[in-house]
């Protein structure tokens, strides 16, 4: 209750933050600023989610050092104005506000999270200023109550792409029909993917044999795990996050469940590994959008990069934030940047684009059409298994 209260007040600043900014006089025509065109980098630097932001955000920066090596946009530079939200819905709309009223940027890529990002849109929104989220997966970031928000874009896959990419895996590759779902009750993201994924199977033919929930911080799933064992399934499919994800695998390998268990991008850490220990992870798969040993040219190509200016290993935020970046450069070559409304059609009409992850489209709904990877566990070390595109 007090996360909804924390994020209900977030919104409503937000929206009143809107408000003024619109009486204020709406989408301004961006001053020329001399030799340089600034867009806003809105993250989470700080807080319980930096890790993300940092990683997001050091991508994006390694794209618009890539645009200004070759000549920027009509011969301008692209300067890259940092904004720090903190982890925090309520900090991400002052954020915003700050990059568009005091620093004049003509876009905004970020904030990393769906919270932030939702925060800030009403105020992006208000001002006709594009904003692209990296990383953020809930389907109403860019569609809500069935509008599409004009100035909101995203550069990753929504979380029910996932759970149909999954469920087609489960069908056409390891040809399984019984399987278990082993859900997080308290999280939206896997309730939502539970549902996703249990539709497409069975619209596949395939039958849920059994179905259990845990709880966010739950330490011991025996229980639970027991009940599915007895359900005989051929693979369990446990839509989740790392912390609880690899206590299950572990615990389910320890009374004898053997068939293969599958994931969502949230099993994506060194510490599932490490936890759930390498030979319990024999079997499991998980869907993402990244992965080092894809041989895709793009990604090679992308990671040197990355390796060269960063002198470490890029991560699957890295790539999203490279991605948007990229996104955004060439939308303000095809469309300019005085005129946010523009710009934004520009994003939307973005085909074929080759970025770290092969070619982007958008749709409709302002979400890219790209493939989803399936990846291996077998090892221990995450394995690119199989491209799924739907």
């Amino acid at each position: 209750m007090k996360k909804w209260k924390k994020l209900a007040s977030a919104a409503m600043a937000a929206m009143m933050c809107a408000a003024l900014l619109t009486g204020c006089g709406g989408e301004k025509k961006q001053a020329d600023t001399g030799d340089t065109i600034k867009v806003g980098a809105a993250f989470e630097l700080t807080g319980n989610v930096a890790n993300y932001g940092k990683s997001i955000n050091e991508g994006f920066k390694l794209a618009v050092d890539e645009l200004n090596k070759n000549g920027g946009v009509n011969g301008k530079k692209i300067s890259v104005v940092e904004s720090d939200n903190k982890s925090e819905p309520a900090e991400s709309g002052n954020a915003v506000t700050k990059l568009i009223t005091q620093d004049k940027v003509v876009a905004v890529v970020g904030p990393a999270t769906s919270g932030c990002v939702n925060a800030a849109t009403p105020i992006t929104t208000a001002n006709k200023i594009p904003q692209i989220a990296p990383a953020a997966t809930a389907p109403s970031i860019t569609v809500e109550n069935g509008k599409v928000k004009d100035f909101v874009f995203r550069a990753c896959f929504i979380d029910p792409f996932q759970g149909q990419v999954m469920a087609v895996f489960a069908d056409k590759t390891l040809k399984v029909k019984n399987v278990a779902i082993f859900y997080d009750s308290s999280s939206d993201y896997s309730k939502g993917l539970a549902e996703v994924f249990q539709k497409t199977l069975e619209g596949k033919g395939g039958k849920i044999v059994a179905k259990e929930a845990f709880l966010a911080k739950d330490v011991d799933f025996k229980s639970a795990l027991t009940k599915l064992k007895a359900s005989n399934p051929e693979a369990i499919y446990v839509p989740g996050y790392y912390e609880e994800v690899s206590k299950i695998i572990k615990q389910a390998r320890e009374i004898g469940i053997t068939c293969p268990m599958l994931g969502s991008d949230g099993w994506e850490s060194p510490k599932l590994a490490e936890i759930a220990g390498k030979d319990a992870l024999k079997g499991c798969y998980y869907v993402s959008a990244f992965n080092a040993k894809d041989e895709d040219k793009s990604v090679q190509d992308f990671i040197k990069k990355f390796k060269e200016k960063y002198q470490k290993d890029p991560d699957i935020f890295a790539m999203q934030g490279y991605n948007a970046g990229l996104i955004l450069a060439d939308a303000l070559k095809r469309a300019g940047y005085t005129d946010g409304t523009k710009l934004a059609k520009a994003i939307a009409e973005t085909k074929d684009l080759p970025v770290a992850s092969g070619k982007l489209t958008f749709d409709a709904n302002h979400n890219p059409v790209m493939p989803a990877l399936i990846i291996g566990l077998e090892t221990g070390t995450p394995t690119l298994v199989e491209k799924i595109s739907l």
